[in-house]
């Protein structure tokens, strides 16, 4: 017997689900030789520790699809909680994110945002379709986990601190 694929719920419902579900906030950055690109992802996950895997979805209609399509590898940077201007630059579409932003390259090339708590550096292993967007998958290759930070969370359609539990 064969089992059919059908949309389940609408796009708004949907999207109202997923608002109501924190995120943390990080941006990724690539440079594949065209200049540097970059966007917020709100979708990073650990895959695997043994190798040490990470994912995350970016839009197939992103301005940053191409170069990270093209890459070969690239950078997470995680933001802390008072980096929601950075986080909202690198959501924007139609402006030069990096105007404006202090960033620099690692010494194997990836751009890197100078004033992020933590990165790390991965290589790009797989960029698997999905639906509108792409899930791509890369080995974690480098890691600055740098000092301990308040994280920038996404929730109910904006920026906020996590809030420890008393």
């Amino acid at each position: 017997m064969s089992t059919q694929l059908h949309a389940g719920v609408e796009a708004a419902s949907f999207r109202s689900l997923f608002r109501a579900h924190p995120a943390g906030v990080t941006v990724v950055l690539a440079d594949p030789g065209d200049g540097p690109a970059g966007f917020t992802a709100t979708s990073l996950t650990s895959v695997s520790l043994d190798p040490p895997l990470v994912s995350f979805a970016i839009a197939s209609g992103s301005s940053a699809w191409p170069a990270i399509r093209e890459t070969a590898s690239l950078t997470v940077n995680f933001l802390a909680a008072e980096q929601h201007a950075i986080a909202t630059r690198f959501a924007t579409s139609g402006i030069d994110r990096f105007a404006g932003t202090a960033w620099s390259r690692l010494d194997t090339g990836e751009p890197v945002l100078a004033d992020a708590p933590a990165h790390l550096r991965a290589v790009v292993t797989d960029r698997i379709p999905a639906g509108d967007h792409h899930i791509v998958l890369a080995l974690v290759v480098g890691a600055s986990p740098g000092a301990d930070h308040e994280p920038l969370v996404y929730h109910a359609g904006g920026y906020c601190a996590a809030a420890p539990l008393d």
